[in-house]
């Protein structure tokens, strides 16, 4: 009995695996076991059909490239008497309540000014690496651009830069000098 389950995998397994090569269904008959001690013979299994051409991969086509971005060069902007500068303390991004009282009568000028583009520029004093200060810079304009946004200003018209240490407005070595440098100074471009 075991001799012959063993012979009739024996037998299937080929058929099995032309099958599975072939990627086609299989379907078996058994015949009635042939009888003890006769031999078993096996019709070979039956030619595999060719394999089925896939069809050709469409083209990869390029992505077309993204629109240029809108925002404007920095050179464009310029300071105005309206747009007033906002101090920040050492090593510190968050608006302090008189940075919030400037910012809040910026809005007042941007909001009666809705076309005008702006242009926040972070500043830090020379104190720290220029990668430290960049990063900082950043997060002073990105503070500056939250607040307008949070208040009425659509975020579409605010662009920041972060300057470091680049451009200071005082060059002395001492406190009085670094607050001054510590700042968010938003510019604009008028039509």
């Amino acid at each position: 009995m075991a001799l012959r389950r063993t012979s009739v995998f024996v037998v299937l397994l080929p058929i099995l695996l032309a099958a599975a090569c072939a990627k086609r269904p299989v379907t078996t008959q058994m015949a009635a076991p042939p009888p003890t001690g006769a031999p078993v013979t096996v019709a070979p299994p039956a030619p595999a059909a060719p394999p089925v051409a896939a069809a050709p991969a469409p083209p990869v086509v390029p992505a077309p490239p993204a629109p240029a971005s809108a925002r404007p060069a920095p050179a464009e902007f310029a300071a105005i008497p309206q747009l007033r500068a906002i101090f920040f303390d050492f090593d510190r991004y968050e608006i302090r309540p008189d940075a919030a009282r400037t910012l809040d009568a910026n809005i007042d000028w941007l909001k009666s000014n809705p076309t005008a583009p702006v242009l926040i520029e972070g500043h830090c004093d020379e104190r720290g690496t220029n990668a430290y200060n960049l990063a900082l810079g950043e997060r002073r304009a990105k503070a500056t651009r939250d607040y307008l946004v949070a208040h009425g200003v659509a975020a579409a018209r605010l662009t920041i830069l972060s300057y470091g240490e680049e451009r200071p407005v005082c060059t002395a070595r001492n406190e009085a000098c670094w607050a001054r440098n510590r700042r968010a100074h938003s510019l604009t471009k008028l039509p």
